[in-house]
């Protein structure tokens, strides 16, 4: 479960070591998992409510086998730092990574705690797309949607926490928002993964290209705006 820490005075306490969660594996959703493999949303919801008709059978036909081969080789992992969000000079949020992001400013505009975390599903699933890439490119790229899907479904089921733990102190969740995105580079991972030890914690790590291992991995910055400002 979700931790955040607060002082006496209901104000967020300074973030001195990371917290790692393992998480039971999360539903499967199923439209998602299509849309993930390259499924129109209305055409994978079409699908779903008719499971027997022509247009549905090669696609669910795949899926299913997606679902049967990678049982069992996912582990849900999340580690986090939570803590105080204060501002140098010109307004920029200042974070345990050091960044200048214009965009990520703006994302956490008003807040006054971050959340800051790396979630994988382990690298199961990465040796079936290896596979599959080669041997049957089309299952490939179910194998691809299918890992997107539990790793999203495992970043949900963290920020549902993250927002139940900081309702309960008065506080809203704004959106997560990744290295990568806008002008937040992704060379950000390097301090990112090092600062949530997550080589060591939770088995990811990067390329030459800053890109994670396991590939089904996700990190982001979440804000924390108090709900009453006045």
């Amino acid at each position: 479960m979700v931790e955040l820490e607060f002082d006496e005075n209901g104000i967020f306490a300074e973030a001195l070591v990371p917290r790692y969660l393992e998480y039971e594996e999360p539903p499967v959703q199923m439209v998602e998992f299509l849309r993930y493999s390259g499924i129109p949303i209305d055409a994978a919801k079409r699908m779903l409510a008719n499971p027997d008709s022509e247009e549905s059978g090669q696609v669910m036909e795949k899926a299913e086998k997606v679902m049967a081969l990678s049982k069992g080789q996912f582990s849900f992992k999340v580690g986090y730092l939570a803590g105080v969000l204060p501002r140098d000079e010109d307004g920029f949020p200042v974070l345990p990574v050091p960044q200048r992001s214009e965009n990520l400013k703006k994302n956490l505009k008003n807040c006054e705690g971050y959340v800051m975390f790396a979630a994988t599903i382990g690298s199961g699933i990465d040796r079936f797309i290896r596979r599959y890439e080669v041997s049957d490119p089309s299952m490939g790229v179910f194998f691809q949607g299918y890992g997107a899907e539990r790793a999203e479904s495992l970043c949900n089921l963290f920020c549902e926490e993250v927002r139940a733990a900081a309702e309960a102190r008065g506080f809203k969740m704004h959106p997560r928002f990744s290295p990568g995105f806008g002008d937040l580079p992704i060379s950000v991972q390097k301090d990112f993964l090092e600062r949530l030890d997550a080589s060591r914690r939770l088995g990811i790590t990067l390329g030459d290209s800053f890109l994670m291992s396991p590939s089904k991995s996700v990190t982001a910055f979440i804000g924390l705006e108090r709900e009453n400002r006045d």
